[in-house]
């Protein structure tokens, strides 16, 4: 089959690697007709390259039609429609029952000390072979996918396999009062949904932060107030005087470690991924640091007593943080990997409204062959021809 492979930092390829096969009772075979590139993707592209190896099948955003299950599968039969969420869970362990499904016991990579296993995201995440392929592997084939009406273009239901998820999960977490103000920084994707859903779940006011002309206008399309922040010296300052002088009772951090504005982080990242990667694993495993200046942005906004959400993904070891400030203002931080099994129930009603009011069908803005992935994959890193979200078609 063809499949995105990593080759190197910023070189993907589309090559024939060999079909995925059942290898466990619990297995199914999936033929992916729809998978998007993520903003995750990305740290793949660049800073996370110690983490891979040449040949690794990436994507983490699938869904397709089941092919084949294996002897212990009952749920799912060939010719049903499935959305393949991104973390890989047995849902029968301690953090299963409970929820925790990017924690599962069963698939945890134990060896890097990771949570559950993930498709496509490198060995501290299992190594697994990802969806941005003509097909995949699922393993607990009766826990993940998601089967979903056979009416519908895929986009109606592609983002239940991580996006929408993640940003419904940001949004629980961020737990903003009934007719208060969420903010939400960076609005590539997660942050296009977070805005949506905050609007949905109830917030009298949503600000959208974003330096990108196209996903201002995206946010402004959806009701969403918007601030350019290429026109602000002092973004919390804005922000605080925004919201009656105490900032938003809420924040969204959906932008992560790659943030623009933190030269030094950014040259930390580019001289740990000149080293060998053995030795570059080491030095980001022990001492490596982010871009913060999102975090600590967001960090300075929240009001006192409020609550920051974090989406973004973050990996550094070393990061410094305003801890003073923040234990003295009383903030309350939420984050980590969505358990997307944990959302599924409470988003499923909202995508079969017809009227499409989480706006599913305004996401994508490019839809490309596979084979043409890794052109996609540069110009949604360089923010170019107006690139929010690709979909990718095997």
């Amino acid at each position: 089959m063809k499949a995105l492979t990593w080759q190197g930092k910023r070189d993907v390829r589309v090559e024939e690697v060999p079909d995925p096969r059942i290898e466990e009772p619990t297995d199914a075979i999936v033929r992916i007709t729809s998978t998007a590139i993520c903003g995750s993707d990305l740290h793949l592209y660049e800073v996370l390259a110690p983490y891979l190896k040449p040949g690794d099948v990436l994507g983490h955003e699938p869904m397709g039609i089941v092919e084949e299950v294996g002897s212990a599968v009952t749920r799912l039969k060939p010719g049903d429609r499935v959305v393949v969420p991104f973390n890989i869970a047995c849902g029968t362990c301690w953090m299963c029952e409970r929820q925790l499904y990017a924690q599962c016991e069963t698939t945890q990579v134990r060896a890097a000390g990771k949570g559950a296993a993930l498709f496509g995201y490198t060995d501290l995440y299992g190594s697994v072979p990802g969806g941005q392929a003509e097909y995949l592997r699922v393993p607990y084939a009766d826990v993940g996918p998601i089967t979903v009406p056979q009416a519908g273009p895929d986009e109606r239901w592609l983002y239940l396999s991580d996006i929408l998820p993640t940003a419904w999960q940001a949004v629980r977490y961020a737990d903003t009062p009934p007719g208060g103000t969420l903010a939400v920084f960076g609005l590539g994707p997660v942050g296009q949904f977070c805005a949506r859903v905050g609007r949905y779940l109830g917030a009298g006011r949503v600000i959208g932060l974003d330096l990108v002309p196209e996903r201002l206008e995206m946010a402004r399309r959806h009701g969403v107030e918007v601030l350019d922040v290429r026109e602000i010296d002092d973004v919390p300052g804005a922000l605080v005087d925004l919201v009656d002088g105490r900032g938003p009772d809420a924040v969204i951090d959906a932008v992560g470690m790659e943030a623009h504005g933190s030269p030094t982080g950014k040259l930390a990242q580019a001289a740990a991924g000149l080293l060998p990667d053995r030795l570059a694993q080491e030095v980001i495993d022990r001492a490596g640091v982010d871009r913060l200046s999102v975090l600590h942005a967001a960090l300075k906004a929240v009001r006192r007593g409020g609550t920051v959400s974090i989406s973004g993904v973050y990996g550094g070891e070393q990061d410094p943080m305003p801890l003073m400030e923040m234990f003295d203002r009383g903030i309350q931080l939420r984050m980590g990997q969505c358990h997307v099994r944990r959302w599924v129930d409470e988003i499923m009603p909202v995508l079969g409204d017809d009227d499409d009011p989480l706006g599913v069908a305004d996401l994508r803005t490019h839809r490309v062959p596979l084979q043409r992935a890794p052109e996609a994959y540069e110009m949604f890193q360089q923010k170019r021809d107006g690139c929010v979200k690709v979909v990718l078609e095997p």
